[in-house]
């Protein structure tokens, strides 16, 4: 490879990562419409599905919004919702572990999907105390939340 093809595929490797990294930390959602951060744009009145990468964000949602949380590990608790009153469970919390997973290493995911019912603000919230068997966390990496202004 030339000197110049090395930098061309660096720099396309270097933006490709920079891409990745500004993904991390958004709430993800489906086609119906995206979760809105604390910038006042406007309520989400679709599905809308968090996962890992929604932790420690704010979303705003409409009334009638079905809010679901898909944590990628069976090691995590259910989510709750503070206030079940403005947030309500649809349903009971699943977990499914993938197919091909050893046992011990928690592949699979826990979720939980919530009615957004009333305006006010609500935390969702999780825990886990392992990440894989004998594996403890990483600083931050035990509990997930994620506040949810509902307007409207």
């Amino acid at each position: 490879m030339t000197p110049k093809l090395i930098k061309t595929a660096a720099a396309a490797l270097l933006a490709l990562a920079l891409a990745a990294l500004s993904a991390c930390g958004s709430a993800t959602t489906t086609a119906a419409g995206p979760a809105t951060a604390s910038t006042g744009a406007t309520a989400s009145t679709g599905p809308v599905v968090l996962d890992e990468s929604a932790d420690r964000t704010h979303i705003t949602v409409a009334p009638g919004t079905i809010v679901r949380t898909e944590l990628h590990s069976t090691y995590w608790s259910p989510a709750t919702s503070t206030d079940p009153g403005l947030l309500a469970p649809t349903d009971e919390p699943s977990t499914a572990a993938a197919p091909s997973c050893r046992p011990g290493s928690g592949c699979g995911t826990v979720t939980t999907a919530f009615t957004a019912r009333t305006a006010g603000t609500v935390r969702l919230t999780a825990h886990r105390s392992s990440c894989g068997e004998a594996k403890p966390c990483p600083p931050g990496g035990q509990d997930f939340t994620v506040d949810v202004d509902i307007t409207g």
